[in-house]
Formats: structure tokens, sequence, C-alpha cells
């Protein structure tokens, strides 16, 4: 763990080297003080000399000048460090969340994925700036003060120095339950960010169903949760500093004690012993600081573990031997797949399901929710990889096909839209790198949203919001189309992309879909049955399982069919419903 943290200074040697350089000339120079003092008192002022003591006060004054350049070296560029490295580790733990599977996202919230990214960094910044400058100042502080105290009466020292061990013991003890508590509460502070993600995301839908007070409750447990790790934290941290403080105390006593002793049996003279006092400090101040920084430590080592965490997550990964193919437009085919999202669970989401898309062909996906249809739309690009069984283009097994160039053949319009904040231009050239104003234009007027573009007085560059709020969701789905249509891939799925939609903004979707569709090999998964009636094949999907698959027109006439219910409870009497295994169901 030691070795992988120190790695991230290696950029940045130089800097680093500069501010340990000025964290070392600190130290040396604060010791100046006692030693000049000894001289004061043991020589130039029973001595009369005037002009020692002036040459060596000025020396004084110069050398805390000095001082003051390298403090400002130390607190800028120690910094400038540690935000390097923050920046890097951000920089390294956002390129691995984008090459996390989609199971590591469902199953950790957006609320503390940022805290890990936010919160933990900014603990392992400050650590690795203040860390290793506390561990040379401190150091050079004790090792000075054990030669330079030693060397005004060693015996008066060694009885000092014998008190130590009586803070080590006290730090190893406390410090194990700190590091502990600062666990829970790290873990505390993530969870409410989560909770208060979730709730701001959800803003509208709380306004809506006017539940305030059921936010508050949740975010309340979660605050309770945190204060209590903190007050854990706290209370060991408060139980080390207050015997720490009282250890150190003890220390000017013995040494109140001890000195006085000497000085009065004659074993020390005046000025030694006045600079003993004053020295004393030099020992117990390093130690204090020490052990105060073991809670930033305690801190920072625990942002770091969660840092590794994300970083040692297994990545998507190609299998050995996969090749990048160009262009993807050949039959698709599933034989005998089988999947399931959590293995523990006995029942599969697909159960042994085969069927082709012909190349240039549209296959519809029907069925009650929850029965595989998208599973089916993610398992294609390789979001989730199937159990059992085998998908192919081409012929060409997916596992044996990139990530990237799979993806890259594939265009995906899913009920959901999601939008990122920044401009109209912006979201829809998110679906071709470099591409130019003129296809960002030709996209839009493929997508029907082109008229409603330039009727804004900023045109495409017009700010949408956060997730597209200020557009409505026919207006997000067409911009959405807008992407595909950008992308212009072989390869089409069309996730619900008109569910939940009036009928004109459906029929101005559905007519850009048409075009969108036109000469490629498309998967669509639809509710509205009337939106699939041409599809080449449909495909009823239900409970894991292909229970039917025909035409409209074959399908239409099975009168015991799934398909055949679901046509009738939509377009015929809607006090019926289908349940998961396709019965009719009276509500």
């Amino acid at each position: 763990m030691l070795k992988r943290f120190l790695s991230y200074y290696k950029p940045y040697l130089k800097t680093f080297a500069l501010d340990m350089s000025c964290a070392l000339g600190n130290s040396a120079i604060g010791v100046l003080y006692p030693i000049i003092t000894r001289k004061m008192l043991n020589d130039f002022i029973p001595n009369q000399k005037f002009d020692k003591i002036l040459m060596f006060g000025g020396l004084l004054l110069f050398a805390y000048v000095v001082k003051m350049i390298m403090k400002y070296c130390v607190d800028y560029y120690g910094h400038m460090v540690g935000t390097h490295l923050q920046a890097d580790m951000r920089r390294e733990i956002f390129a691995k969340l984008e090459k996390l599977p989609f199971s590591y996202f469902d199953n950790n919230e957006t609320g503390k994925i940022m805290s890990r990214i936010t919160n933990d960094l900014q603990e392992i910044s400050e650590l690795a700036h203040h860390g290793p400058e506390m561990i040379v100042m401190t150091s050079f502080s004790l090792i000075f003060s054990l030669f330079y105290l030693s060397s005004i009466n060693i015996t008066l020292a060694l009885i000092i120095f014998s008190c130590s061990p009586l803070l080590f013991v006290i730090t190893f003890i406390v410090r194990r339950k700190h590091l502990e508590s600062t666990r829970r509460a790290r873990a505390s502070l993530a969870q409410i960010n989560g909770d208060v993600n979730s709730s701001v995301s959800g803003i509208r839908i709380t306004k809506a169903f006017n539940n305030s007070e059921k936010e508050m409750e949740k975010f309340e447990s979660g605050n309770a949760a945190f204060v209590e790790a903190k007050r854990g934290q706290f209370f060991t941290m408060a139980i080390q500093h207050a015997s720490t403080v009282f250890v150190t105390d003890i220390f000017n006593v013995v040494c109140l004690i001890s000195g006085g002793i000497f000085l009065y049996k004659g074993l020390i003279g005046y000025g030694d012993y006045s600079t003993f006092i004053v020295s004393i400090s030099f020992f117990t101040s390093p130690i204090i600081q020490l052990v105060q920084w073991m809670e930033q430590f305690d801190e920072g080592v625990t942002g770091f573990e969660r840092f590794c965490e994300i970083l040692d997550m297994p990545i998507e990964a190609d299998r050995e031997g996969a090749k990048d193919y160009e262009m993807l437009n050949g039959d698709i085919s599933f034989e005998n797949v089988s999947f399931s999202y959590n293995h523990e669970e006995e029942r599969e989401v697909l159960d042994d399901i085969s069927f082709i898309v012909p190349q240039g062909k549209t296959v519809a996906l029907v069925g009650p929710s929850g029965g595989g249809k998208t599973t089916i739309c993610h398992l294609l690009p390789k979001f989730y990889h199937a159990d059992e069984g085998l998908i192919s283009i081409n012929g060409i097994d997916i596992e044996d096909i990139t990530m990237n160039s799979l993806r890259e053949n594939i265009g995906i319009v899913q009920q959901d839209v999601f939008l990122f904040s920044g401009t109209f231009a912006e979201n829809i050239a998110y679906g071709k790198k470099n591409a130019t104003q003129d296809e960002i234009i030709e996209a839009a007027k493929k997508a029907n949203i082109y008229d409603y573009i330039v009727s804004l007085p900023d045109g495409f560059d017009t700010q949408i919001g956060e997730r597209g709020i200020r557009l409505s969701g026919g207006q997000k789905q067409r911009l959405s189309i807008a992407r595909v249509f950008l992308k212009n891939p072989p390869i089409l799925i069309l996730d619900e992309a008109t569910s939940s939609l009036d009928n004109t903004t459906e029929a101005l979707i559905q007519e850009a879909l048409n075009s969108l569709k036109d000469g490629r090999t498309t998967i669509v998964v639809a509710h509205r049955l009337s939106t699939i009636k041409n599809a080449d094949q449909i495909l009823v999907v239900a409970n894991g399982k292909i229970k039917e698959s025909g035409s409209h027109e074959q399908l239409i006439q099975k009168q015991d069919g799934i398909y055949k219910k679901l046509y009738d409870s939509q377009f015929i009497d809607s006090d019926f419903g289908i349940d998961q295994k396709g019965a009719v169901t009276k509500e």
C-alpha cells in the first residue's frame, strides 16, 4: 500500500524535493533560538559582550527572514504537490469508472461514488502534502532535541526521555479504535451523499407526491448514523489528544522538579537550566504534533483504501484475441442464450433464447414487463455477458469482437433518455467525434427537431439544462434520435422509444424512427403494438422465454395466443391485462 501511494509522487519529485528541503530548513532554523539563548545566558550577558549580543541577534533575525521564505515554499509548493496528486488520482479513478462493467453501477449509488472522487481524494491530498513534511520536521526536531538536551545534561535528559514510552503506548492503544471509527464515518458520509444525490435528482417527484417529510426522514436516518460514527471518531481522538497533553505536561513537571534538584545540588548552572526549560519544548512539541497528525493520517489512509477499492475492481475486458471490425451489418443471431443478473437467484432472466434478425430487417420484442426484452438489448452490445449460449453478428461470436468496435456499430434509443448538461449541438455531437456543424444540422432535421432548435434565440447553442430539464419528453427523445442519426450505425436498438408520449409527439418520433430504421438491422422493444405492426418479425417474450414468433398478421390469428391477448387488451377492452406468463387478467 505504501509503495503504491509513493508512486504518485514520481512526476513531481523536483517540487517535492524543494518542499522537503524547505521543511527541513525550517526545522533547522528553529533550533537556533535555544542555541543562541544558551550562549547569551552563559557567556554574552555575564561577560558583557554587547557586540556579540547584537551580532547573534541580527543573525537570528536574518535566519527568520530565510525561514519565512522557506515557509512560503512549504505552504505553496507542498499544497501544489498534494493538488497534483489529487488531480492525477481523480483522473485515474474517473478513467477506471469509465471501464467498469454495468454491474458495478447497478450495485453502487452515484452519490457514494462521488464521495470517493471528492471527499476521499481531498483527505488523500492533505496526507500527501502534510504527511512527508510532518515526518521530516518532527524527525529532525526529535533527533536534535535528543542530542542537544543530552549535551546540556545527559542525566537530566534521560530522566525526561524516560516518560516518552507512555505517549507511544497511549497512541498505540487508541489509534486502532480511531482508525475503525474513521472508516465508519467515511462510509456514513458516502451514504449521506448518496441520499442527497437521490433526493435532489428526484425533487420533482418528491414535490409531486408531497413526500418531503419522507425524504427528510431518510436523510435524518443517514445523518444520525454519520453523527454516531463521528461521535466514536471524536471520542477516541479526544482521549488521545487529552492524554498526550497530560503526558507532555508531566514532562514539564518532571523537568521543573528534576532540574530544580540538579540546580540545588550544583549539578547544573542557571544558564543551562534556563536553556533546558526553554528547549524541552523541542522534544515535546514534535511528539504532540505527531500524535495529533495521526488523525489526519487515519483519514488519508482510509480515503486511499477506498480509492484503491475502485482501482482494483475488474474492468470490462475483451476476450483474448478479440478483433476490431469496421462494419458489422449482417445477421444477428441468439443461440440458446441464458442469463441472470444475480447468479444466487434461481430464476433466470433469459432462459434458452434463440432467434435471428436478418440483415436489414426489423424484429420486434413484445410481452409483459420484466419478461427479458430489455435484457436482450443489453446483451447485444455486451453491457452484460450471457451465462450460456452464443450471440453472433455476421456469424462472428460477439465475444470475439472488441467492445469498442461492437458498440461503434450499434445505435441505441431508449425510453429513459439521458442528456448531458450543455447545448443542443454538444448533445447531438455526442453521436460522432469531430462532427461538423452541417452534420449536426442534418441529424437534427432527420430527427424532426431542427425547426424547434432554430426557433430558439441561441439556436443550437441553447443550453438544455441538467439532463435536459428544460425540454419536454418528446424533445428529449428526438434529440437522442438525432445523436443516433449522426452516429449512423448499421445496427439499431429501439428500447421503448415512443412510450409515455402523446399521440402527436409519438407520430413525429415514429416518423423519425422509421427513417432511422431504413436499411438497418433493427431490434425494437415496444409496449404500444401499433408501432411494430409492420415489423418483419415479432417475438413475444414472457418469463424469460420466447413464447411466440411471427408477423403481426400471423400472430393476430392465434385466438389463444399471448400476442392476440395483448393486442385485444390495448385496442378492444382496456379492462384486460397480461401477467408475466402471458395469462389474461381482468382488472
